[in-house]
């Protein structure tokens, strides 16, 4: 690799910035000063230093985020703030992107990375990745809109939804449930319950197959994923 794509990747700037890095003999690989912005290193097995600091090289991140309601799940937006608006720069420079979507007023779980082949994995509707929720419901959730949920809905749009396991928690007149889908519809929890009669008052993510919301996060606050974490999301494939 390039080394001023490498550290213009790593976010020291543009490779015009990097050159000028370079030219200030800031930058060494072996403990040699380099004298050429666009001289080969191998990231996994050369030391790359810029000043007095190690360049630790990673192609990619992956953040576990407690998502906020009012912020969207998109890279960029115009008028309202993203989930990527979030994050500090060391890891907006990554480019990142979230695996899927929430809607703005939904909460919860969500994977920020730059990983497409992941992304991909984890959101391929052939995996059957279940995703589970929990949610307060205007309405009297029943063992008929359970039995209904096993079999699939039909949406307002003639779609049939995939099977779906509903889990009553409470009900009344505000039910609070859990429910695990498959796949990623637009709105898709929220359809199913207005295809039973009911509105979905609140939702909230709670996994993503056995990838689980870390429940020290606060909203809007997000950490890299730990090894064990990473492995499982890995292993989709």
């Amino acid at each position: 690799m390039r080394l001023d794509k490498l550290l213009s990747n790593m976010g020291f700037g543009s490779r015009k910035d990097v050159k000028a890095l370079v030219k200030s003999k800031a930058v060494r690989v072996n403990d040699t000063i380099v004298k050429d912005s666009g001289a080969k290193v191998d990231p996994e097995n050369d030391v790359i230093m810029v000043g007095e600091n190690v360049v630790e090289y990673k192609p990619y991140i992956y953040l576990m985020m407690h998502k906020p309601p009012g912020v969207i799940s998109a890279t960029d937006d115009r008028h309202d703030k993203t989930v990527i608006d979030l994050l500090e720069p060391e890891f907006q420079h990554y480019k990142p992107f979230p695996v899927g979507r929430l809607d703005k007023d939904t909460e919860g779980l969500l994977l920020i990375t730059n990983d497409g082949q992941l992304a991909h994995q984890l959101l391929s509707p052939k995996k059957d990745v279940g995703k589970t929720y929990y949610a307060k419901i205007a309405g009297h959730v029943t063992e008929e809109d359970v039995q209904a949920f096993a079999s699939g809905v039909s949406l307002e749009d003639g779609y049939i939804t995939k099977p779906a396991s509903l889990k009553i928690l409470s009900a009344g007149s505000q039910s609070e449930i859990e429910v695990t889908i498959t796949e990623g519809k637009f709105h898709q929890v929220k359809r199913m319950f207005e295809a039973v009669g009911k509105k979905v008052v609140y939702l909230k993510r709670l996994s993503m197959g056995k990838l689980e919301l870390d429940q020290t996060l606060k909203i809007g606050t997000y950490r890299e994923l730990n090894e064990e974490e990473l492995s499982y999301c890995k292993s989709i494939k």
